[in-house]
């Protein structure tokens, strides 16, 4: 087993998503600035996208975490350009299926309209994911979806309000009592 297929097994265990994977492995390289090139509109696209996965409940949502901005970094920094050029034609194909399916934008759409657009987007790269060869790039919406994750609970919003954190922790306490409905610790 190689590094990368021991931390997709590792993620599949924590849950099915290694966050921002491609970043890790790779390292940060900026990708030619020809393939990246992201609009105040495309921004808000992303936020919306991201706030339809994670919404604000008794907690902030994506878009109050800046998610949209974050993802823009990430793809631009840290992708490789056939990554980044993925994942922008993603976001034009996202708009193709919300005008197939809702005869209108996604940003036009309603908030029901895009739950179940990007449902139907999560079904779909899921299979994708199944059939993949390994050479393949992951599905352009399985890389918004771990984007969304990995720039919410990384951000001060997520870490500190949607999770439980300790900037500074104290002793190592290995046993600690989990009470039904406590959040999940991000330190």
């Amino acid at each position: 087993m190689n590094r990368r297929e021991a931390i997709s097994s590792v993620a599949l265990l924590l849950g099915g998503t290694i966050l921002g994977s491609q970043a890790f492995l790779s390292g940060c390289k900026p990708a030619s600035s020809d393939v990246v090139a992201f609009t105040p509109k495309d921004i808000e696209l992303l936020n919306e996208v991201a706030e339809t996965i994670l919404p604000a409940t008794g907690t902030p949502g994506a878009k109050e975490a800046k998610v949209g901005a974050f993802m823009t970094v990430i793809v631009k920094d840290c992708y490789k350009p056939a990554e980044s050029k993925a994942f922008l034609e993603g976001m034009t194909k996202l708009e193709e299926a919300s005008k197939a399916k809702n005869g209108k934008g996604f940003l036009e759409s309603t908030k029901e309209q895009r739950h179940e657009l990007l449902v139907a987007l999560d079904k779909e790269a899921a299979a994708f994911q199944k059939t993949k060869k390994e050479e393949e790039l992951p599905h352009y919406f399985r890389m918004m979806k771990e984007l969304t994750l990995w720039g919410f609970f990384t951000s001060e919003v997520g870490a500190t309000k949607a999770l439980r954190y300790v900037a500074v922790p104290g002793k190592y306490e290995g046993c600690i009592d989990y009470k039904k409905g406590d959040r999940a610790w991000a330190t």
